[in-house]
């Protein structure tokens, strides 16, 4: 009997010594997007402040593909031991409507451990659009059903769900322009090819501070402190809006509470530590946190809001 207990109280401590080890190698972020984008700066500015809190070193993977669907299997059908993490993004509310037949479901086969940051879109207009306000704009559109039309980087991205987003709140009928990319979609309308968009702060905002654009909006909850003067679309009048573009970092289903425990408190450390803030406002940024709890209730909830919009709009990726 008392061989069996110490073998026991041998096995608990042993077990205890390996949770309190973790992580005891280093760790890997899947990424589903090419280096040198938006999310990929993001990341890159994150992940030394996560590795020096972790006490372990954090590299970023790159499955690019298939918008971001081949990043999220991996991390899905990782082992669940938490060493392997995915960047999240928007994709993670939106694939699942926009793809048939996925072999993996976010909510159920991914474990959220932080919220980490996000971006406003600006709503931005041709300068030679007659309409200085988003009511004034509404109004325009009413009055000229389907004649207006609005870019995006392409059928089903975040920018075009929430072009579609303002169909609906609004109750206008405008046409959406589909490229192969933000870029070429801002130039468009600088050149007048297209009337309006929505595109991420970061990439509108010089071009409206030369005035080569209009903003009307930002599309988040609270106003953007690159543009304290501009109202939110809540404000500007379209009750319900917002549509921003987000990232998390999550894990495998199934990892220990007390792993993601220790990974979020690593995360939300970094995002809170004062070099990090001077890091993201460098890259336009807003630096986020949350709890896993709080970060799985905000994946439902953006998982209901873009179900509705894309299944209302019958969009399709491409």
């Amino acid at each position: 009997m008392k061989i069996i207990k110490a073998l026991n109280a041998m096995g608990l401590m042993l077990a205890l010594g390996a949770a309190n080890a973790f992580p005891d190698k280093p760790l890997k972020v899947i990424h589903g997007f090419a280096p040198g984008g938006g999310a990929d700066i993001f990341l890159r500015a994150v992940v030394p402040k996560f590795s020096e809190n972790l006490g372990q070193q954090v590299v970023i993977e790159y499955r690019v593909g298939a918008a971001a669907n081949l990043a999220m299997e991996a991390v899905a059908k990782a082992q669940p031991d938490g060493y392997t993490m995915l960047m999240g993004t928007p994709g993670l509310a939106t694939n699942p409507f926009l793809y048939q037949n996925l072999p993996f479901d976010p909510l159920r086969d991914l474990a959220p451990i932080s919220l980490i940051g996000s971006v406003q879109n600006a709503f931005i207009v041709h300068p030679g659009v007659p309409a200085k306000t988003v009511k004034e704009l509404i109004a325009l559109a009413k009055k000229q059903p389907g004649k207006l039309n609005y870019a995006s980087p392409g059928a089903g991205t975040s920018l075009h769900l929430a072009g579609e987003l303002f169909k609906q709140l609004a109750g206008v009928d405008i046409q959406h322009v589909a490229y192969k990319g933000g870029a070429q979609a801002q130039t468009d309308l600088m050149g007048g090819q297209v009337q309006m968009m929505f595109n991420v702060l970061p990439s509108a905002l010089p071009q409206i501070k030369s005035g080569k654009l209009r903003v009307l909006a930002v599309t988040g909850k609270t106003r953007a402190e690159a543009l304290p003067d501009v109202p939110t679309m809540e404000e500007a009048g379209v009750p319900g809006y917002s549509a921003t573009t987000w990232n998390g970092i999550l894990t495998t289903a199934g990892t220990p509470r007390e792993r993601i425990a220790k990974l979020n408190d690593a995360l939300v450390r970094a995002m809170k530590s004062p070099e990090m803030k001077q890091a993201l406002d460098r890259i336009g940024q807003d630096p986020l946190w949350s709890t896993p709890e709080e970060f799985a209730a905000f994946l439902h909830e953006e998982t209901e809001k873009w179900r509705k919009v894309i299944q209302a709009s019958g969009i399709k990726a491409q």
